[in-house]
C-alpha cells in the first residue's frame, strides 16, 4: 500500500523543529575542536602539542555523558583548561536548548497526529485478511465493531473525536480494530485507512453528517470500485445522490429501519425472535416469541421516526393516537393527533386506560422513560414498546419494564452487520416474514426446529458464508472437477462419526441468479455456490477441514477411508481390497 503524503509529514515536522538545535550543537562541537586543535598542551616530553581532532572529540563526548575519564592523552595546560571550561558549560546549554525543542516537538499536535496517522497506515498495511473501513464511531459504529470483531472481521476505524477513539482502543475485541482520529471526508484519510487495498472489503459511512457520508462513498467508488458502500442517511436528497453511484452501494434509513422493523415484529413476532437470536443479543432465545396486541395504540413522538412508525402500524390495521407538543407551523393537523405533552393529562386524553399498546418514540430518553412509568401507573397491562436513543442508557431501559426495546442505532447495525457477513441472509428474512408457523408448507417451522434442534434455541449462533471455489474449498472443486456429486450432507457430517452432524444449518444456497432458502441436505453443490451458514462456533472450523482435505470429504462421501500412501494406492488400483483404519 502507498502511504499518503500526510505520513511523510513526520519527517519534515522533526527537520523542521530540530533544525536549529541540531546547528546550535553542531557549531559548538566544532569550535570546541577547533580551540583544542589549536589551544597548545604539553606532552609527556615536555614539547607543546595540542590535541587531535579525535582525542578532542573523545574528551567532548565523554564529558558530555558525564563519565569523566580525567585529562588524557596527557595532562593539559591551563589554557586546555580554561577551554575546557568554556567547552562543557556551552555543551550543557546547547544540550538543554536542544532538549527542550524536543519536548516541544513531541507536544506539537501536529507532529503527534502525524506520527499517529504514521503508526497507524504501517498498522493498516499488515493486516493480511479482508476488512471493513468504519467511518464514525458513534452509537452505531461501536455497536458495529462490536459485531464485526464477534463475527471475526476486522474494522479500521476513523472518527473526527479523539475521545472516541480513545475508546476504541480500550475495547477488548477479539480481533484487530485499529483506529485514526480525522476526517473521513479527506480522502488520503481514506488511503491511509486501506480504502486503495484489494482486500478492502466495504466501507460504511456512519458519520452525523450527511455531506461527509456522500462524499465518502463518491470516494470509494473512484479509489475501490470493488469494494461495497454502506451509507447511513435519512435525507431524500443525498439518498438520490447517493443511488445514482451505482455498484455494490446500500442506503441504511435508521428510522426507516426502526420502523420497519416494527412493522415485522408486530405483524410477525417471530422475525423479532430469529433477529436477535442470529445477532447473538445477550439473552436472546428462539423460544422467546413476543406476543404483539393489535388493537387501539398510542404513539408519542411524531418526528421523523414517529412519522415512518405510524405508516408501519397503520400498514397493520392499528387505531392509532398520536400525542406531539410541537407539530410544524403550517402543515395540516392530524385528527388523531393531541398537541401536548405525553403527561398523565395527554395520556388520559389519548384512552391510555384503554389502550393496547403505547410507543413512546421520541429522541429523549429522559422523556421515554417519563412516558412509560406513566403509561404504567395508568394502565399495567398495556404493551410498551419504548425507542432507546443511547445505548450508555441500557440499565435504565431494562429497569423500565418495557415489553420491547426499540435502539435505532441496534437496528442500523444489525442491517449493517448482516450486510457485510451475511447478505444472503435477507432471502431468508423475507420468506421467514412472509410464513406463518401454521402455513401447510410448514417452512417457518421447519426453520425453527432445525436451528433450535441442530445448534441450540439458548446458544449464541455464529454466521459465516462458504464459497465453494478453488481457494475455499479446494477439495469439494476437485471432486467436482472428477464428475462426482457432493451433497450438503457430505460436507456437514462430524468428524468423528460419519453418522453424526456439525452443529450447524445451511440457511441459504445462491447458485448464479437462484437462492434457495433452507435447502435441504439432499441438495448438490456445484462450483461457484455460495452458502450462508448458521451454527455453533466450533463447526466453522471443522466445516472449513472438510473442504480443505479431500480424503476427508471422500471418506464422509463413501464410509470408505480411501488410501494416502502410494503403495496402498497402487494395490487398491490393481484390485487389491483396503481395509479403512
Amino acid at each position: 500500500m502507498r502511504d499518503s503524503s500526510d505520513t511523510h509529514r513526520v519527517t519534515f515536522i522533526v527537520l523542521r523543529y530540530m533544525r536549529r538545535p541540531i546547528l546550535v550543537l553542531v557549531s559548538v562541537y566544532a569550535i570546541s575542536m577547533v580551540g583544542w586543535a589549536v589551544i597548545p598542551g604539553v606532552d609527556i616530553d615536555g614539547d607543546k602539542e595540542p590535541l587531535s581532532f579525535f582525542h578532542a572529540f573523545y574528551f567532548l563526548t565523554y564529558t558530555a555523558t558525564t563519565t569523566g575519564f580525567g585529562e588524557i592523552p596527557y595532562e593539559f595546560s591551563d589554557a586546555q583548561r580554561m577551554w575546557s571550561i568554556v567547552s562543557l558549560y556551552a555543551g550543557v546549554v546547547a544540550w538543554l536548548y536542544a532538549a527542550g525543542s524536543i519536548v516541544r516537538l513531541l507536544q506539537n499536535p501536529h507532529f503527534r497526529q502525524s506520527l499517529a496517522e504514521r503508526r497507524f497506515a504501517r498498522f493498516v498495511s499488515r493486516i493480511n485478511g479482508p476488512f471493513v473501513i468504519v467511518c464514525g464511531f458513534g452509537n452505531t459504529g461501536s455497536l458495529l465493531a462490536r459485531g464485526l470483531s464477534d463475527s471475526g472481521v476486522t474494522a479500521v476505524v476513523i472518527d473526527i473525536n479523539q475521545d472516541r477513539i480513545n475508546a476504541l482502543n480500550l475495547r477488548d475485541y477479539r480481533v484487530a480494530m485499529p483506529g485514526l482520529c480525522g476526517n473521513a471526508r479527506v480522502p488520503a484519510h481514506l488511503v491511509e485507512a486501506g480504502l486503495a487495498r484489494p482486500k478492502c472489503r466495504a466501507v460504511v459511512a456512519l458519520t452525523g453528517d450527511e455531506e461527509v457520508n456522500l462524499k465518502i462513498a463518491v470516494a470509494t467508488r473512484l479509489l475501490n470500485p470493488q469494494a461495497s458502500v454502506v451509507i447511513q442517511s435519512t435525507s431524500e436528497v443525498h439518498e438520490e445522490a447517493i443511488a445514482t453511484l451505482g455498484g455494490d452501494v446500500h442506503i441504511v434509513d435508521p428510522f426507516q429501519t426502526y420502523a420497519r422493523y416494527l412493522g415485522a415484529t408486530i405483524g410477525n413476532p417471530h422475525v423479532y425472535a430469529l433477529n436477535r437470536w442470529l445477532v447473538g443479543e445477550h439473552g436472546a432465545n428462539l423460544a422467546d416469541i413476543p406476543s404483539t396486541p393489535l388493537g387501539k395504540w398510542i404513539l408519542c413522538g411524531f418526528g421523523r421516526m414517529g412519522r415512518r412508525i405510524n405508516e408501519s402500524l397503520e400498514a397493520h390495521g392499528i387505531d392509532i393516537t398520536i400525542i406531539e407538543p410541537a407539530y410544524p407551523a403550517g402543515e395540516e393537523i392530524p385528527p388523531n393527533l393531541i398537541i401536548a405533552r405525553a403527561d398523565q393529562r395527554a395520556l388520559r386524553a389519548a384512552g391510555i386506560e384503554s389502550a393496547d399498546g403505547l410507543v413512546a418514540a421520541t429522541d429523549d430518553d429522559a422523556y421515554n422513560l417519563s412516558i412509560v412509568l406513566n403509561a404504567r401507573a395508568l394502565n399495567p397491562g398495556v404493551f410498551v414498546i419504548v425507542r432507546q436513543d443511547l445505548h450508555m442508557n441500557e440499565q435504565l431501559y431494562a429497569r423500565a419494564g418495557a415489553h420491547l426495546i426499540m435502539q435505532p442505532s441496534l437496528v442500523s447495525a444489525r442491517r449493517i452487520l448482516f450486510l457485510l457477513i451475511a447478505p444472503e441472509l435477507k432471502s431468508l428474512f423475507e420468506r421467514v416474514r412472509n410464513a406463518r408457523m401454521e402455513d401447510e408448507d410448514g417452512f417457518l417451522a421447519r426453520v425453527f426446529d432445525e436451528l433450535n434442534t441442530i445448534v441450540g434455541g439458548e446458544t449464541s449462533p455464529r454466521l459465516w458464508t462458504v464459497d465453494i471455489t478453488e481457494p475455499a474449498a479446494p477439495a469439494v472443486v476437485s471432486v467436482l472437477s472428477n464428475g462426482e456429486s457432493v451433497t450438503l450432507a457430505d460436507i456437514v457430517k462430524e468428524p468423528d462419526d460419519c453418522n453424526g452432524r456439525l452443529p450447524c444449518v445451511p440457511l441459504v444456497l445462491r447458485r448464479k441468479d437462484a437462492i434457495e432458502v433452507m435447502p435441504t441436505l439432499a441438495t448438490e453443490i456445484r462450483t461457484g455456490d455460495q452458502i450462508l451458514f448458521c451454527g455453533r462456533e466450533r463447526a466453522v472450523g471443522l466445516l472449513d477441514a472438510t473442504l480443505a482435505n479431500e480424503y476427508t470429504l471422500r471418506y464422509f462421501m463413501t464410509g470408505v477411508e480411501p488410501p494416502r500412501g502410494h503403495v496402498m494406492r497402487w494395490l487398491v488400483g490393481r484390485g487389491f481390497t483396503h481395509t479403512p483404519s
